[in-house]
C-alpha cells in the first residue's frame, strides 16, 4: 500500500510502500476517509531526534475512517462500521493500567503508539488496536470535519481544562491559541470560567477565540505576557493557566501570570530544550502553593464518545478550526508541509480521501 511518513528521521518525509497490515484479534483494519495533519506529527518527523523506530515509520493520528476487516475477537464493530479514531489509543489489558494513568502503561507516553509503536494513519489503511475499547462510531450525520477534530485537538483542549480543575467564574489565561490552545479557552468556557484570558495574534485565531468564550486577548508583541496579565489583574494573577504553545520563556511566564495557590496545566509538547525553567520569586522560593502539571490527553472509546455528545448536542462546532481542505491521499504531503510552515492562515488543513 502507499504510505507518508518519516524516511530519515530527524531530516526527511516522504511516500513509503508497505505492505496492508493484518488486524490482530482485537484490532481492526480502517481504510481512511479524512485525515487531519498535526503538528506532532511534524515533532514526531523533525524534532524529536533520530530513533531507529522511525526508519520508514508512517505518521499521522488523526483520522475517521471505515472498517474493513475486524480481528475474530471484536464484538462491538463491524465491516463498514465508520469509527472516529482516538489519538492515544491504550493496551487497555496491560495489568499497569489498573496502576497507574492509562496515557503510560509500560513507560511513559507509550499509549500514544501511532508513529511510535504502530504505523500512523496517513495511508491507505491502518491498525486500530483494541478496537472495542478504542473506536467510537461515529454518529448519525455528523458531518466529518466536526467529529475528526474529536481525535485530538478536542481532547486535548479540553484536558487542558480539566488539568486546571477549572471551575465557575474564575479567571484563565489561555496561552497558545492554535487548535488546541482554542479548544481549550472552548472547554474551559463550558467548564464554567468567568473572564478567560487568551495569548494570540492572528487575527483568524483571535476571532475563533472570542467566540468560543475569551473575554480579553494579549499579544507578546506588546510586552511581557505575564506583566500584561498581572496589570489586568490588579496584581493577583489569574486563577488558572492553561499552556497550549510557545516555549521555554513562554512556561516561565505561566508561572509568574498564576496567582499564588493556583494551576499552571500543560498541554504543550516542548522539544529542543534540555529542562524548563520555573522563575524563583513568582514561585516563592518554592512556598507559593502554585501547582504544575501536565499531560498527554485521556485516550479510548468513552472518552471518544463523550467528545462526540458535546459536538452532537451542539455545545461547541470544532469545525471552526479547519482552514484548508484537499483531495486524495496523494494531498497529504502538501497538508502536512501546510503544518511545518505554518503560514499565518492555516490552523487545521483536512484531508478527504
Amino acid at each position: 500500500m502507499k504510505a507518508f511518513g518519516c524516511t530519515l528521521p530527524g531530516k526527511e518525509v516522504g511516500w513509503i510502500k508497505k505492505p496492508s497490515p493484518t488486524p490482530g484479534p482485537f484490532d481492526a483494519l480502517v481504510k481512511p476517509l479524512v485525515i487531519a495533519p498535526c503538528s506532532s506529527d511534524v515533532h514526531n518527523a523533525f524534532e524529536i531526534g533520530s530513533p531507529k523506530f522511525l526508519i520508514n515509520r508512517v505518521l499521522g493520528h488523526e483520522a475517521i475512517g471505515e472498517i474493513v476487516e475486524v480481528g475474530k475477537m471484536v464484538k462491538e464493530f463491524k465491516t463498514g462500521d465508520k469509527v472516529v479514531v482516538p489519538s492515544v489509543t491504550p493496551n487497555w489489558r496491560n495489568a499497569n493500567i489498573q496502576d497507574t494513568y492509562h496515557q503510560h502503561t509500560d513507560k511513559l507516553l507509550d499509549s500514544f503508539q501511532y508513529a511510535f509503536s504502530l504505523d500512523g494513519v496517513y495511508a491507505e489503511y491502518f491498525i486500530l488496536p483494541d478496537a472495542d475499547m478504542n473506536a467510537a462510531l461515529l454518529p448519525e450525520g455528523m458531518p466529518y470535519e466536526k467529529a475528526v477534530m474529536a481525535c485530538d485537538m478536542m481532547t486535548t483542549g479540553f484536558h487542558g481544562a480539566e488539568l486546571a480543575n477549572v471551575s465557575f467564574g474564575e479567571s484563565v489565561a489561555v496561552v497558545g491559541i492554535g487548535p488546541v490552545g482554542l479548544m481549550a479557552v472552548a472547554g474551559t468556557t463550558l467548564r464554567g470560567a468567568g473572564r478567560v484570558f487568551v495569548v494570540g495574534t492572528r487575527a483568524n485565531c483571535v476571532k475563533i477565540a472570542k467566540e468560543y468564550g475569551a473575554t480579553d486577548v494579549i499579544s507578546y508583541k506588546e510586552g511581557d505576557i505575564a506583566k500584561q496579565i498581572l496589570t489586568l489583574t490588579n496584581k493577583k494573577g489569574v486563577d488558572k493557566v492553561i499552556i497550549a504553545g510557545g516555549d521555554d520563556q513562554t512556561f516561565s511566564a505561566a508561572v509568574k501570570m498564576v496567582r499564588p495557590g493556583g494551576i499552571v496545566a500543560n498541554v504543550n509538547f516542548y522539544t529542543g530544550m534540555d529542562s524548563l525553567p520555573i522563575p524563583l520569586l513568582p514561585w516563592g522560593s518554592g512556598l507559593s502553593h502554585k501547582t504544575i502539571v501536565g499531560g498527554l490527553c485521556p485516550g479510548g472509546r468513552r472518552r471518544m464518545e463523550k467528545m462526540l455528545a458535546v459536538i452532537e448536542n451542539n455545545r461547541i462546532d470544532p469545525s471552526k478550526l479547519v482552514t484548508h481542505t484537499f483531495k486524495g491521499l496523494s494531498s497529504v504531503e502538501n497538508a502536512f508541509n501546510l503544518m511545518v510552515d505554518k503560514p499565518d492562515d492555516v490552523i487545521k488543513p483536512l484531508v478527504y480521501l
